[in-house]
């Protein structure tokens, strides 16, 4: 590869530091590779896999303990400032100023960067068109949807035009639409500018997109390619499943996954269940496994390649131990909702958050509620679990009205918000303990859940929990949740920015628990997951686009949309176009 060519090269690049206790961890071990310049290039891993410390590396935040990296031809180690002026770099949470206007957060950073007057406005006129804020110069940045403070962070890296952008997660917590609308960006970016950009990322459809891919995993890179190559690694390994009549899709799913002998990833997908065969593995024992099932083979995808190289590192999906989930056994599901809702309105002022919505949920029922960044989802969560009033309308949780009994209701369900919500300086036993006692547990049977949980969300009692990556941070925010053996579970986007392992394990959990009567409703941004619902709802601008089973609502989006993630999109855009939707 011609000098010209490399936008960033590593030799033997390592990385030690001293974890908890003073032990040595190994970060990044011995990465040698060389990243294309004017490509869009995704950079994926699971957690804690050393995506975001390999960016700062190469932004020089960080020093290698060993080999060297150079960026744009020069050694970072020796020339760290020289490189900080020719790059720009968005971080999982970058700096926006939310009581500054999105103009004035463009005008901040464009004097930062030093930005002539004599250009900004041309430029300031195609970013702003380009992420559809152009309407929006002068709202407040902390009054923006999420997908909207992720495309304002994006435009304010780009008020420069860097020769190198390091995107780290910029999609996570952003609906499908947003994750569109933050792809084209940056690829009309490369195109135009010819940048070289480095896009880490947990969308295993995003590094399928992009130009050239480096994997990692434990901190070592374990593949490195253009995405088909990398895909040509699954083939002959991946199939199809169907249930048999009347069988949920995610319990077909559970079957599949538990036998990690056999069957190394399974998905549901389309009312069917996508699934990796275990290299290797006794073809006969997976046949009578699947006996009655129509059952065939089908072309690979990344994700399918992705967990296939973790399994290569010596990792597959984590198998839950069968008779030992500490969850209770409840009586069989009733027929008697235990979420009722009519008419319900929720304003802030002028503005409608949630408008006259109406729905029931089942015992037993896992019910998800989807929408793009803004539409109301968490404002509707937050008013069924009794943290909200309403505005008008009527709510009853486990039999209990919210507008008479809001604590009664509340002592019967379960919360896991979106942002770590826990006490970091903690460990992970203090932490349990605390909300074990706030939950009204005590002596013996406070000491038996907080074991169960320890056990079953594989949390390490000492850790301290404002240290660890993303994945064990939700674990334990799910094992909070649970102690008290909640009948109504909310699970508000519990997946956000996690891996496709970490997140298989939790809907084995969230299927467990509705298997045992427990009452599940879930956010969520990952549209494969809405398939692991019973019913599901798509909701924008606080009313419901859609509400039915899985199935129904792609076939009301249009026979053509045989995944959850294009009939959302459709049925978002059709919404939107049909209510002139306000931003």
């Amino acid at each position: 590869m011609a000098e010209q060519a490399v936008a960033i090269r590593a030799e033997g690049l390592g990385l030690t530091f001293r974890g908890t206790g003073g032990t040595l961890v190994q970060a990044l071990s011995e990465l040698n590779f060389e990243v294309p310049a004017g490509r869009l290039v995704t950079l994926v891993g699971a957690d804690g896999a050393g995506k975001t410390t390999l960016m700062r590396l190469v932004c020089g935040l960080l020093a290698p303990s060993s080999g060297r990296i150079e960026v744009l031809g020069r050694d970072v180690a020796a020339q760290a400032q020289w490189v900080q002026d020719q790059i720009s770099y968005m971080p999982q949470k970058f700096a926006l100023y939310e009581d500054l206007s999105v103009q004035e957060n463009l005008d901040l950073y464009a004097d930062l960067h030093g930005v002539p007057l004599a250009v900004r406005a041309k430029r300031y006129e195609r970013l702003l068109a380009m992420s559809d804020l152009d309407r929006f110069t002068g709202r407040l940045a902390g009054k923006l949807s999420g997908g909207m403070k992720q495309k304002l962070g994006l435009i304010c890296t780009l008020v420069r035009t860097p020769k190198l952008l390091l995107l780290d997660e910029p999609s996570i917590g952003v609906d499908p639409l947003s994750r569109r609308d933050l792809w084209e960006i940056v690829r009309q970016q490369v195109q135009l500018e010819h940048i070289s950009v480095v896009w880490s990322t947990s969308y295993m459809d995003e590094a399928e997109r992009s130009d050239y891919v480096f994997a990692l995993h434990k901190g070592r890179l374990v593949a490195q390619g253009r995405p088909a190559e990398i895909v040509k690694r699954a083939e002959g390994f991946t199939g199809t499943a169907w249930p048999r009549g009347g069988e949920p899709a995610r319990d077909l799913q559970a079957a599949l996954y538990d036998r990690g002998d056999l069957v190394l990833d399974a998905v549901p997908s389309g009312g069917a269940v996508r699934f990796i065969g275990r290299p290797g593995s006794d073809a006969a024992a997976l046949a009578s496994l699947l006996a009655g099932r129509r059952m065939e083979s089908r072309r690979p995808d990344f994700e399918d390649a992705f967990m296939l190289m973790i399994s290569d590192s010596g990792e597959g999906c984590r198998t839950p131990r069968a008779g030992q989930q500490p969850f209770p056994t409840r009586k069989a599901a009733s027929s008697v909702p235990v979420i009722h809702v009519r008419d319900l309105v929720r304003r802030f002022g002028d503005f409608t958050a949630v408008a006259s919505t109406s729905f029931d949920v089942k015992e037993g029922e896992i019910f998800g509620l989807l929408g793009p960044n803004g539409a109301g989802k968490t404002t509707t969560f937050r008013l069924l679990c009794g943290l909200l009033p309403a505005s008008s309308g009527v709510i009853e949780v486990a039999g209990f009205n919210l507008r008479k009994a809001r604590a009664e209701a509340r002592g019967r369900i379960g919360y896991v918000a979106q942002k770590f919500a826990l006490y970091g300086l903690l460990t992970n036993k203090e932490n349990l303990e605390f909300f074990a006692g706030a939950y009204g547990l005590y002596g013996g049977r406070l000491r038996e859940r907080v074991q169960a949980m320890l056990q079953q969300f594989d949390l390490q009692p000492g850790d301290i929990s404002g240290r660890l990556p993303m994945g064990p941070k939700r674990r334990l925010a799910m094992a909070a949740a649970l102690l008290h053996e909640p009948r109504i579970l909310f699970l508000d986007e519990p997946t956000s920015g996690i891996d496709p392992t970490t997140r298989r394990s939790f809907w084995r959990t969230i299927t467990e628990l509705s298997r045992t009567g427990v009452t599940v409703i879930v956010t969520t941004h990952f549209m494969e997951e809405a398939e692991y619902c019973d019913r599901i709802a798509i909701q924008d601008a606080g009313r419901f686009l859609a509400l039915g089973t899985p199935g129904e609502v792609r076939r009301l989006a249009g026979e053509d949309c045989a995944d959850m993630n294009s009939a959302f999109i459709r049925i978002v855009e059709k919404g939107r176009a049909g209510g002139g939707r306000k931003k």
